[in-house]
């Protein structure tokens, strides 16, 4: 496999091979590489089916007090700092600025290399990202909006909000509410005052997750297996490149640090769709044009394909999985330096 480089900063593989034949597609090799990406497509949607299932009946879990099942959220939670006590217009900038730096290293790298760039998954993924921020501004700007309205005493969603808290709660029992009952009763209503997130609710934590899987299966792959070829071609590295492949690894950890969204593990499975995906499109796309491989361990021609292909999708694994330790120790801290303010759920 040989590397073309030019005056720009994108590379390639020179194309050896012709992908729009029949004889590239009907052997052995691709049959096995799609069983690997028809398995984890079953496994993904199978995961899906069984922990998220449909969210009809939000409102009515929350005021029945069921037990909340994996992948539930607050709608307060997609909006909350995790620290009690620190408005959310802080969270609000931090996404805006995320967003904007995202949207300008994307429309700097078009400029550059042209729209070809976006046949590459870490654009992809860097782009998916700047839609988590973008939305994510959007609901940071209405919780703004629903704490300044409990800062002034109004009710917010039917109930008196919280200031400090950053949720809804009911009002104090005035007479006996000191003893047990009361507060069991208190606590209750409480529990019943915060709204069940919405569609886009949910969609902006499934987005988190995907989002935190692929940036760091995108840096990597790149910095692990790309990088090394790169080098061996004598190809230099600019400042466009690193900071594509680093800058959105960064960003999100950061937003993961500064919000109070939950981290349910059953989600990987909308991580493994997002890359299946990709993979699908540039499957397609190769059969219907000749055209190089964005990446070459996804060449079908090589011998080696099948276990590249396998050994990808096993990183997803480990990428999703030091994520999420990330969140734990994020809990795990958080709560034994501030046990009084901290207000995320583990």
């Amino acid at each position: 496999m040989t590397y073309k480089t030019g005056s720009k900063v994108s590379w390639h593989p020179a194309l050896t091979v012709d992908t729009t034949t029949s004889e590239y597609w009907l052997n052995w090799r691709v049959i096995l590489c799609a069983i690997w990406v028809l398995i984890t497509m079953i496994f993904a949607f199978f995961i899906i089916w069984k922990y998220e299932g449909f969210r009809n009946s939000n409102r009515d879990t929350a005021e029945t007090q069921q037990p909340e099942k994996a992948g539930f959220l607050y709608e307060d939670e997609t909006w909350k700092p995790c620290l009690r006590g620190v408005h959310p217009a802080w969270l609000l900038a931090f996404r805006v600025l995320a967003f904007a730096v995202l949207l300008i290293l994307l429309v700097a790298t078009a400029i550059f290399d042209g729209g070809s760039i976006f046949y590459y998954y870490t654009q992809w993924t860097c782009t998916f990202t700047a839609i988590y921020f973008g939305l994510g501004s959007s609901l940071s700007v209405y919780g703004c909006y629903q704490y300044h309205k409990s800062l002034g005493g109004d009710k917010v969603d039917n109930v008196e909000g919280d200031a400090e808290q950053g949720i809804c709660s009911t009002p104090a029992v005035l007479g006996e509410s000191s003893n047990s009952s009361a507060k069991h009763t208190s606590s209750s209503e409480e529990f019943n005052a915060r709204r069940p997130a919405g569609f886009w609710g949910y969609v902006f934590q499934i987005i988190f997750q995907m989002n935190a899987g692929a940036v760091l299966l995108t840096d990597c792959v790149f910095w692990f297996i790309i990088v090394p070829f790169l080098e061996i071609k004598n190809y230099s590295l600019n400042v466009l490149v690193i900071n594509m492949h680093t800058i959105n690894a960064v960003l999100l950890l950061g937003d993961a640090a500064l919000n109070c969204l939950r981290f349910p593990m059953f989600r990987i499975a909308y991580f493994f769709l997002w890359t299946v995906t990709y993979v699908i499109v540039q499957w397609v796309v190769h059969a219907c044009v000749k055209i190089w491989w964005a990446y070459p361990f996804l060449d079908l021609s090589s011998p080696y394909a099948p276990l590249w292909y396998f050994a990808v999708a096993v990183m997803h694994i480990p990428c999703y999985g030091v994520f999420a330790l990330a969140i734990r120790l994020k809990h795990t801290l958080l709560s034994r330096w501030f046990p009084d303010s901290y207000q995320c759920v583990k």
